[in-house]
């Protein structure tokens, strides 16, 4: 049905006749699906639309050195020669990445995509088995390594390529050869992503050029015109959705990234001042950094407009602590799974970036419906129920997991995000929490995330997360684990009671454990099963 014919409620979004939530957005326009098209032409075909001169690309954090997008664009397309001619990659091929975020890598994925050869990229500091098990699902021909990590790979048909080597800058460097043009369809595969396996074993995502070019669509026509170009700063991994979908699509919206190898909270502010960077890409506990430490008092940040954030909810008192103290930069937060390329909805305009909580409306390129977990139906603004999705964004599948694709791809494109969520009746997406990380106290559901924010809210707690304990009576508790700042004397029974104040008496905190941090993953998630390794009940005397 389309969407011009539907009764479609502009609050909220939601159609009465199909039970769907559609896009507030303006329509994407995307290119025809039979037209021969990859998503790194596409990213530069959109540069190219904007008519902007010759700027920077890419900056290393480290040298200062800046590589223009002229260059950026001759450096892929002779590595990209070289990778056909000398080393004999083919569409079709596999390629596994294993790397920090270093700025020969967004080069390297531009060629490969030029190439038809699909992208794999992963963690460099997984251990030889996480790697061993990455492998056997993408099963790539070569790897390109940074020369810290080659060493937990095995032999493939090709050697490795060590990435921070004056081997591979002359790949990119040297004489040009010629290129055959490689005629890549959108629904060849552009990259087979890894999903973070907090809630179980890894799984590979397989995504299409089509899949990258609707969300790289999407966010170029919901970009803002400005005289000079945005200069961003990404934290996050380019192994990550975030990391690599944002390499694509700061070449169509003419972006200037600085490239930031190694996480650090005082550096990352430091480059904020000396590159005068607009716009941050970061997880969760970086804004927890931000708002809650002193670490932000000695650095000009006048230039930063706004900070994206995603991975993991956040909650209002975060969203209302980080404002008081950067009144000037909006958060833009946003909801996206690997499985649908990245960002499902975001906040846009200030006004939306108001709505504490909420992770946006719906992009262009998605609509939605909200299921009941136990009847399957769909349901209204303002309830709870699981969210599935729907789009030109959504994975292909999961590769070499049939059993996996059927039970997250249902009937017509549908795809279950496994998390409870409800819409508003302006359109606005709430995560509350992961449909299996609840905690059934009594028959009662109660969502770790809720408890998380109020945690993270007391000014002597740092960090927090909570996990479901076993209990004999009740079935499960919430217990915590809190980071303390430095010299508190924060006991248990504050914990408990300050939750208790604030909560229904079946979401109480019954147990506490005191960490000096919270386990995550590279995306800002909780690493709930380490947690619950240590709460067992034989266990928690070590902590």
């Amino acid at each position: 049905m389309e969407k011009s014919n539907l009764r479609i409620d502009p609050k909220s979004g939601f159609c009465s006749a199909t039970k769907t939530f559609q896009s507030l957005k303006p329509t994407v326009e995307l290119p025809p699906q039979h037209l021969l098209l990859s998503a790194d032409a596409y990213a530069f075909s959109l540069r190219s639309g904007l008519g902007c001169p010759d700027s920077a690309a890419l900056i290393n954090s480290t040298t200062g050195h800046r590589l223009l997008y002229s260059e950026f664009a001759l450096r892929s397309k002779t590595l990209a020669a070289y990778l056909q001619t000398v080393i004999g990659l083919s569409k079709g091929d596999t390629a596994f990445v294993l790397s920090s975020n270093l700025i020969q890598v967004p080069i390297l994925y531009f060629s490969l995509l030029s190439l038809g050869v699909i992208i794999s990229p992963a963690n460099p500091i997984n251990t030889q088995s996480e790697i061993s098990r990455q492998i056997e699902l993408c099963k790539p021909v070569i790897a390109f390594s940074i020369s810290t990590a080659a060493h937990k790979l095995p032999s493939l048909h090709h050697r490795t390529v060590i990435i921070d080597s004056l081997e591979f800058d002359s790949m990119m460097t040297g004489p040009i050869r010629e290129l055959v043009r490689v005629e890549v369809s959108q629904s060849d595969l552009a990259a087979i992503m890894y999903s973070s396996g907090t809630t179980g074993r890894v799984k590979g995502v397989m995504l299409t050029h089509r899949n990258l070019i609707a969300m790289t669509a999407s966010l170029h026509e919901g970009r803002s015109v400005r005289s000079s170009p945005d200069v961003l700063l990404y934290t996050v991994p380019f192994f990550h959705m975030i990391g690599f979908f944002y390499c694509v699509k700061s070449v169509a919206l003419n972006e200037t990234v600085v490239v930031m190898e190694r996480f650090d909270l005082r550096r990352m502010l430091t480059l904020v001042e000396k590159f005068k960077v607009t716009h941050m890409a970061v997880v969760p506990p970086v804004l927890v950094a931000m708002a809650k430490g002193d670490a932000t008092d000695n650095n000009d940040l006048t230039s930063l407009e706004s900070v994206s954030c995603g991975g993991a909810p956040l909650g209002k008192d975060l969203c209302q602590a980080f404002t008081a103290k950067f009144p000037n930069v909006a958060i833009r937060q946003g909801y996206g799974l690997t499985e649908s390329s990245g960002a499902v909805s975001r906040l846009l305009d200030p006004e939306e970036c108001r709505h504490w909580g909420s992770v946006g409306r719906l992009t262009g390129v998605f609509e939605a419906k909200i299921v009941d977990p136990d009847t399957g139906l769909a349901l209204p603004p303002c309830k709870q129920g699981e969210l599935w999705v729907r789009g030109p964004a959504v994975m292909k599948g999961y590769v070499g997991d049939r059993k996996a694709t059927r039970e997250t791809l249902v009937s017509d494109g549908w795809l279950r995000t496994g998390d409870l969520c409800y819409i508003d009746g302006e359109g606005f997406l709430y995560v509350v929490d992961r449909l299996k990380e609840l905690i059934k106290y009594k028959g009662y559901q109660v969502p770790p995330a809720e408890l998380e924010h109020l945690l993270q809210s007391h000014p002597e707690i740092v960090d927090a997360a909570v996990i479901p304990y076993p209990d004999e009576e009740a079935g499960e508790v919430p217990m915590a684990y809190v980071v303390r700042r430095p010299q508190s004397s924060l006991n248990e029974a504050q914990v408990m009671d300050f939750i208790a104040k604030q909560v229904a008496a079946y979401k109480k905190i019954r147990r506490v454990s005191f960490v000096s941090s919270i386990p995550k993953s590279p995306a800002g998630k909780i690493l709930r099963k380490e947690l619950r390794k240590l709460a067992d009940p034989g266990s928690l005397s070590k902590l």
